[in-house]
C-alpha cells in the first residue's frame, strides 16, 4: 500500500533522518516510536509531502512526490500535533474543509456524496449534536475530535496522527484512539501514528517503527520490535525496568 525507501531529510546541514525505510500494509496500524528528537515528526511530514526529503515514497506503485495534491489528500490525510482556531467557525464547517479536494472547482458547492461523508464523520466522532457550535468554545479534546472528523470526512486510504493524543486528557486519548481504531477496520484503510506513550503503542499498534537519532533500529510486528534489547538501544536506559516501576505504584 505504501512504501518508504531510504528517506532522509536535513536542515542545515544537520540530519534529522538517515535512511529510513518501511511499508504499510492495508489494515494495518503503524506505530512510530522513539525518544526525542528521534525525526518521528519529521518523517510524518515527509510521508504527507510537507517536509523536502531525499529516497522514495510509493503510493500503491505511484510516486507520492508527483502526485497532485486533490489526487494525493483523497489517498492520505495529516493530523497535526497542534491544531489552532482563530475564527468562530462551525464544527460542521470545519468537518466540511475535509471534502475540498473532491470538489470540481474551488466554488463548486458541496455534492449529496460530500454531506453523506460529512454527516457520517460527525456521527462517528460523537459531534453530531455540537455540529453548529463555534469552535472556540470547545475543549481541547472536542477540538481534536473535530479536527478527527475533517479527516474522516476527508476519507482517505492512509491516516498520518501526529501525536494524536497530545495534550488529552485520559478520557479524550482513550476516545481518540477508540475511533481511530474502528476507523482502520474499514477495509482498504491503515493509519501511521507519531506516539511516545509506549503502553498505546503496545495495545493500539499492528505494526511500530522504532528510531533513535534519526535512525531506525527496527521495525516489525508490535512483539517483535519492543523487545528489551530494542528498547534499551533506542532510549539508551532500561525501559521495562522503568515501566514496571511506574506500573508498580497501581499495585
Amino acid at each position: 500500500m505504501l512504501k518508504a525507501e531510504n528517506i532522509s531529510v536535513s536542515y542545515d546541514g544537520f540530519t534529522v533522518l538517515d535512511n529510513v525505510s518501511f511499508t504499510l500494509s492495508p489494515g494495518n496500524w503503524l506505530m512510530v516510536a522513539g525518544p526525542n528528537g528521534a525525526g518521528k515528526s519529521t518523517l510524518a511530514k515527509a510521508i504527507s509531502q510537507t517536509a523536502p526529503y531525499t529516497g522514495s515514497i510509493t503510493l500503491d506503485g505511484a510516486d507520492t512526490a508527483v502526485m497532485k495534491p486533490s489526487v494525493l489528500a483523497k489517498k492520505l490525510g495529516m493530523l497535526e500535533q497542534n491544531n489552532h482556531v482563530s475564527y468562530a467557525f462551525s464544527v460542521s464547517e470545519i468537518v466540511r474543509l475535509g471534502r475540498y479536494a473532491y470538489r470540481r472547482t474551488p466554488f463548486s458547492d458541496s455534492s449529496g456524496s460530500d454531506e453523506e461523508h460529512i454527516a457520517r464523520a460527525l456521527e462517528h466522532t460523537g459531534l453530531s449534536h455540537l455540529k453548529d457550535r463555534s469552535v472556540l468554545t470547545l475543549s481541547g479534546g472536542e477540538l481534536q475530535r473535530v479536527f478527527l472528523a475533517q479527516l474522516m470526512a476527508q476519507d482517505p486510504d492512509i491516516l498520518i496522527l501526529d501525536e494524536p493524543t497530545n495534550h488529552l486528557d485520559l478520557k479524550y486519548q482513550k476516545q481518540v484512539l477508540e475511533l481511530v481504531s474502528d476507523w482502520v477496520k474499514g477495509s482498504g484503510r491503515s493509519v501511521i501514528s507519531v506516539i511516545h506513550d509506549l503502553s498505546l503503542v503496545k495495545a493500539y499498534g499492528t505494526d511500530v517503527l522504532l528510531l533513535s537519532g534519526g535512525r531506525r533500529i527496527a521495525f516489525g510486528k508490535t512483539q517483535e520490535v519492543l523487545t528489551d534489547e530494542n528498547l534499551d538501544t533506542a532510549y539508551g536506559m532500561c525501559v521495562r525496568d522503568w515501566m514496571k516501576k511506574l506500573l508498580k505504584q497501581w499495585e
